[in-house]
């Protein structure tokens, strides 16, 4: 669907981005996509890296690229891709992660209970091809991998799709962390189609191992730092602690946004139309000014989560390599008690545990294959290159407890 329309986008990280569809435009103009620009990428990883404050605009339209760059390598590599198909993946990758609410993974499950972020972006991608008269259609059933052409649906959603390519530029980009740069263009550039799957050409090996190494060091340095992780479960605390206390009574705590309507209780797993469309009016700014208005309540528990939000106050997290110890835990939530004033069960809002886990290479999961010049196919796990298999396919654990500072 071509347009006599262009645009051109100017990206920090890619330069120009051109977009001369109609679809596309119709995509990018609509309510629900622009809403993406009031929702942080990174959540709350700016309060430890300063510039990392990217939206989910910011990298859908990155990934968008990306996407126009791998469907033309692709093409000129003789793999056929209609017109229709060329703009059904581009729009795909465009609303890939339409569903997700304020502060991204972070609220995940906790503000709307019970709904993945990728089952929302499928409920919203429905939503509008009901208002765009089934134009996305196709885009749909290559996003729900039920399109004949495998490779399209990887192209979005795989070990090695666009998604995680410009997710891992960009915040390597907007963060400073160097170990998060991948070698995303001659990734593209080494993509094949071999058997209706995607593929990466030997000559590849190397910037694909790159990219799995850069993807662990990211997760342990950026996305699963102590302080990001303190903060970011601090946010969820505020909200666990907002809705168990709720009341549309509260002055102090009714917000009058659509936040509201979460914290009642309504809206778990999205089932109906309203909470859609309510959630579809939610970004970082509700959450934002509710968590400012939160700071005065009269509840220790939410002012104090929230004053430290606000002006980084954080709880204190320590990473350990063993499971926390249960006495330890208790000994320092009874110490919070008694400094706060508050009970045991109260006291559990600043003072808990548990674990983050992170498998750079799910060897059980969708692989990376490399088509080799005498066209062999394997697994990226099997190539003569011990540091893929033995390393990054072995789940890294580890465990925390956060404390209230004193």
């Amino acid at each position: 669907m071509p347009t006599s329309k262009r645009k051109i986008i100017n990206d920090p990280v890619y330069g120009f981005i051109t977009i001369h569809n109609d679809l596309i435009f119709s995509i990018i103009a609509h309510p629900y996509y622009q809403r993406l620009r009031r929702i942080q990428q990174m959540a709350l990883a700016q309060l430890v890296y300063p510039g990392a404050v990217h939206t989910r605009l910011h990298h859908s339209l990155g990934a968008y690229h990306l996407m126009c760059n791998a469907v033309s390598e692709l093409k000129s590599k003789g793999v056929e891709i209609t017109p229709e198909e060329d703009t059904a993946v581009k729009a795909g990758i465009l609303l890939h992660d339409i569903g997700h609410g304020p502060f991204s993974h972070a609220l995940e499950q906790t503000l709307v209970q019970g709904a993945h972020h990728e089952h929302l972006s499928l409920q919203i991608m429905h939503e509008m091809n009901n208002q765009l008269n089934g134009a996305l259609d196709l885009t749909i059933a290559i996003f729900k991998g039920h399109y004949h052409k495998k490779f399209l649906h990887q192209l979005i959603s795989s070990q090695l799709d666009v998604d995680r390519m410009d997710y891992l530029t960009r915040d390597s980009f907007f963060t400073g962390v160097s170990e998060g740069v991948i070698g995303y263009d001659r990734i593209i550039k080494m993509f094949i189609v071999h058997n209706n799957e995607l593929m990466v050409e030997e000559k590849g090996i190397y910037s694909v191992e790159k990219f799995l190494v850069a993807r662990r060091q990211m997760y342990w340095q950026v996305y699963l730092h102590k302080a990001v992780l303190a903060a970011e479960k601090m946010l969820v605390k505020i909200i666990e602690r907002a809705r168990a206390i709720y009341s549309p009574a509260d002055i102090l705590l009714k917000t009058n946004s659509p936040l509201d309507y979460f914290l009642s209780g309504n809206g778990a797993g999205m089932a109906d139309k309203q909470a859609l469309e309510l959630f579809c009016s939610m970004d970082d700014n509700d959450l934002m000014f509710a968590i400012k208005l939160w700071s005065k309540h009269t509840d220790v528990i939410l002012s104090t989560l929230c004053k430290g939000i606000l002006n980084r106050r954080l709880i204190k997290c320590s990473i350990q390599s063993e499971p926390v110890n249960e006495h330890v835990l208790m000994e320092k939530r009874a110490e919070t008690a008694k400094n706060l004033n508050i009970s045991l069960e109260e006291a559990a809002f600043f003072v808990f545990s548990g674990e983050a886990t992170n498998t750079t290479y799910k060897l059980a999961d969708e692989h990376i294959n490399i088509l080799f010049k005498d066209g062999a196919v394997k697994d990226i796990s099997k190539v003569d290159n011990p540091l893929i298999h033995q390393t990054l396919s072995t789940q890294v654990k580890k465990f925390y407890i956060c404390t209230l500072k004193g």
